[in-house]
This record gives C-alpha cells, structure tokens and sequence, in this order.
C-alpha cells in the first residue's frame, strides 16, 4: 500500500521547508536509510532519509520550492499503483502537487502572464528568486557574475545571493544567452519574481517584463499559448565569510571540487588549484576562495583608503540579511520586554586561583566563561522563577536547565545551547562551547545548536568590556552580561590591597521576574564565582 512521506519538522520553530535537492527522481526504488532529498529551514540544509521501502511514485514539492509542514513531500508504494486518492485527499494548507511523471508538470512552469495571451518563445528561460530558507521573503543580489549579453553554461556561476543567514552562490542549471537581469546587484526583491532570463539570444521578451507585476490570481486564470520552462533553483554552497581549511578538496578519485568560475579565475591568476583551501560544501573550491588566496611569501600591500585631511567621506553598506533579523528581533524583544537591570562586582581571585590549578591537570583547559556558565547552572537550580520564560498569559517555569552561550560571528551574533548545563561538569561544557564556537563561525551549526534556550549569557570581557547590559533574547526571562576582570584596589580585612573583580549585570523580564527574585539569584552566583567549590559539590 502506498505511503505518504510528509514535509518534517526538522526545528520547533520550522513552519515550512524548501526542497534544496532531489536524490531520487520518479520510478526510483527507494530503500529505508536511502538519502531522499536535502530540506532546508532558515538555518542550515539538513539531509532526509527515507523511512519505508517503495518505488518513488509522486514527488510533491518541486527542487528549490517551499512547502508548510506536514504537506506532501512523496508518495512511495508499488509499481503501477493508484495513488490519485491520497494526492488529491491533501490538505488544503499542503502544496499542490508537483510532479506525477518525469515527464509532467513538476519540470515545465507558466511564466507570469497577464489578463491577455502572451506569446513567448519555448526557448526562453526564467529564473526566479530561489527560496534559501523557510523564513525568506526576499533575497539580496550581493553580486552578479554575468552580464546582459553573456553566455551561461550549465553549472556557471551566475549570482551571489544573500539571505539572513549567508552569502550563498546560485549557480545556472541551463544554458544560455542572458536576456535580462531583473535584480540589480545590491537590491533586494521577494521569492520568485524575476531574477533574470535566458534565452537563444534576440527574442522578444517585453511580454514576459510587462506580466511581471499582474497578480498572481489573474495569472492562474489565463492559458498560455506557448509554455515557458522555468528554472528551478540551483543547489547552492554557502559562501564563508573567512575561507575555512579543509583536510580535501579533492573527490577519492583525485579530480579537485571546484565551481568552472574559480577554477577559471583560479586559470588566470596562474594560482595552481592544489594550492587553494576549500570552504563551499564538501570542501568545494568556490570564487571566494581564489580571491581570498595569499601566497606564502606574499605581504600585505598598504592600505588605499587613506582620507584626504579636511575631506568628509562616508561609505553606506547595506545591512545583511542576518543583521536585518536580529534588528527586526532584538526591537521586538525591547520593545515587548520591559526590561531592568541588576549589577553585582565579584571577587575573582578565588575563581582565579582554582582556573590555575584545574588547567595544571593533563588534557584539562578551561576558560572563565567555563566557570561563569557551571555557576549559572547552579544557582538557577536554587533559582528555577529565572529558568523561566513568558509565554503572554502565562509563565513556564522550566525544570531543565538549557543555558545559550551567545558567540560572535562575521554578520552578527548566534547563540548555541549547552544542554542539561547543571548536569555536567566543568571540562564537559568547556569542550562544548569550544565545539560550538569553532562550528559556528563556519557556518556548520545545526537547528538543533541553538533551540530550547531558558537562560542566555553574553560575554565580553575578552574584550576589554568593564560591564554592559544586553537584550533578553525572548522568551527567555533573563540575560546575564559578563564583563572583564580588572585588576583594582580592594579592602580586604581592613586593608586596601590588589585584587581581581568582575561584573556582571543580569537584565530581568519584569512581567515574570521580580527584582528580589533577580538579586537572590544574583547573590547565589556571587557566593559559587567567589568559592568555586562550592558548583564542584
């Protein structure tokens, strides 16, 4: 009997998915464990495996589109069965579907049309705005590769495009003469309009340009006379902000994973591809990576930018879609939160001194925010009204302990959780935050990394920062900001003498922490930072 495989939810947050790449097509067989498709949410792209064996009878979102939760995503069953029954039983919130055969509808799309007939070519292509994750409404053309007049190969690069979480390179799935760009570089433009068009060279594509904007519901009900093939949206390789050493960028059978533009740029530079590092995906050589090469001998040339004496100047750079996000978020959380602030100094010599000893033990390394984050563990088990969160009627008061441990990255700022913190030791959650923050500036953290947080804390005293406040990551009820320790005076058995202090400032949500509340628990953290044997009990 045939079985429905469903969109997954692959995060608590996920509410739809896109389809970034097929494994299988239309009359495959397909095995339990076999790789069926890579769904990606707004975070990362994450491999599904199939859990039944059946021949693929019905692909029901096309590669690249996206597709609410718990929608049709396949069908499996046997050669030869009837399936129309659970196609056309779907939900009406759930895709329509999108192929039955190799050779139906799922590979060929109508072009935007108007209330009227547009005549268009068969040869003519339209690429549209890909849909890179299930919270993108639009996309940033961060930089083209080609221009109105160009030929396009299959496989070519053909833009860089910007989400709120990276820089990613759609390359082209056809060939071609470029038509049209219909995003200049550096604008933005929703999910799927016209991202540019392809063709033979020299058809007539007013048509196609003037239906753009006609609404999508008048569009469904005018028949074209000639179909347009539409393109659908390339796999694309994440573009690292900084290149990321790779054991391989080689396949086993020594032929090297590079895109045709880096290993054409790679071409002209004369740099051999041996030579080059790869950060795309499996270790892929991309364009960012030939640009980025140094050679060894090679110093820096001195800098271009000097400003004129007396000369105002100014460079407007456009927000990423990241920085977009957490701006949109963190004015939310200001806004909706009414936050307040609690600020205590500790006395970190004894801290100081049982860092010494714990990092004199063989294969031991732990960090001050190590001992800050077992700290924090401990005293919200005493102190579970600040484990909470507010949940607008009501407050959840969480019996596990989840702590984020904020990490800067090249865009903005991602939060990863230590899970079940107050059930590990010291050395567990250093080893875990170092995992964390290494994964995270290359852009390899799983939605699973940074879900479920009931506590966060933000450190900047590596940098210097005496104290600051920081914005409650919402739900949650509280944020601790943890400041530099700084060598000062302090009276110590009627004596001034040298000592070791730091602050630390907890912001408190005051619809579901009271200022009591906030300051016992900041009194209990005191007493565990000032007597580190104490979290070691």
């Amino acid at each position: 009997m045939a079985e429905v495989v469903k969109m997954p939810k692959l995060s608590d947050t996920m509410t739809e998915g896109v389809v970034a790449k097929w494994h299988k097509k239309i009359g495959d067989k397909v095995k339990s464990g076999d790789l069926l498709a890579d769904i990606e949410t707004d975070k990362a792209t994450m491999e599904f495996e199939s859990f039944q064996d059946g021949i693929l009878l019905h692909i029901g979102i096309e590669q690249g589109k996206a597709a609410p939760v718990d929608s049709i995503l396949a069908i499996l069953g046997k050669e030869g069965e009837d399936i129309s029954g659970l196609i056309n039983g779907q939900s009406g919130g759930a895709s329509a579907p999108a192929a039955t055969s190799q050779a139906t509808t799922s590979e060929i799309a109508p072009a935007a049309v108007t209330a009227s007939k547009v005549e268009i070519p068969a040869s003519v292509q339209i690429v549209r705005m890909p849909k890179l994750s299930d919270t993108m409404t639009d996309g940033v053309v961060a930089k083209w590769h080609k221009k109105v007049g160009d030929k396009v190969k299959s496989g070519e690069l053909l833009a860089d495009i910007e989400t709120d979480k990276a820089t990613m390179e759609f390359e082209s799935f056809q060939e071609g003469v470029l038509l049209h760009i219909g995003v200049e570089a550096g604008k933005s433009a929703p999910v799927d309009s016209i991202l540019a068009i392809l063709g033979n060279g020299g058809e007539d594509i007013s048509g196609i340009l003037a239906s753009a904007d006609a609404p999508k519901q008048q569009q469904a009900a005018v028949q074209q006379s000639t179909p347009v093939e539409e393109v659908k949206s390339a796999p694309a390789s994440v573009v690292q902000q900084t290149p990321i050493a790779k054991p391989s960028s080689s396949n086993s059978d020594g032929r090297f994973k590079i895109s045709p533009l880096a290993k054409k740029l790679a071409q002209e530079k004369g740099i051999s591809i041996d030579k080059l590092s790869g950060s795309g995906d499996g270790g892929r050589i991309v364009k960012r990576d030939v640009d980025n090469y140094v050679p060894v001998s090679a110093t820096a040339p001195a800098s271009s930018n000097a400003v004129a004496l007396g000369q105002e100047s100014f460079t407007d750079e456009p927000a990423s879609q990241m920085r977009k996000t957490i701006a949109r978020r963190l004015l939310e959380s200001k806004n909706g939160a009414p936050h307040f602030y609690l600020t205590v100094e500790i006395d970190m010599d004894n801290a100081i001194a049982s860092r010494v000893a714990i990092n004199n033990l063989p294969d031991t390394k732990i960090s001050f925010n190590d001992m800050v984050i077992k700290a924090c563990a401990s005293a919200l088990r005493k102190h579970p009204r600040v484990n909470s969160s507010w949940m607008g009627d009501k407050i959840r008061i969480n019996h596990h302990i989840h702590i984020g441990v904020a990490v800067a990255v090249e865009d903005g700022l991602l939060v990863p959780v230590v899970r079940f913190t107050d059930q590990k030791s010291l050395t567990q959650i250093s080893k875990e935050v170092k995992d964390f923050g290494k994964r995270a500036k290359e852009k390899k953290l799983q939605p699973s990394d940074w879900e479920g947080n009931t506590f966060t804390i933000s450190n900047l005293g590596m940098f210097g920062i005496d104290e600051f406040t920081s914005i409650i990551n919402s739900p949650e009820s509280c944020i601790l900001s943890v400041g530099a320790i700084k060598q000062v005076p302090v009276v110590k058995n009627n004596q001034v003498v040298p000592g070791n202090v730091m602050k630390i400032t907890l912001a408190c949500d005051h619809r579901s922490v009271d200022g009591a509340t906030g300051a016992a628990f900041l009194q209990t953290l005191k007493l565990l930072l000032e007597n580190p044997v104490t979290m070691l009990a």
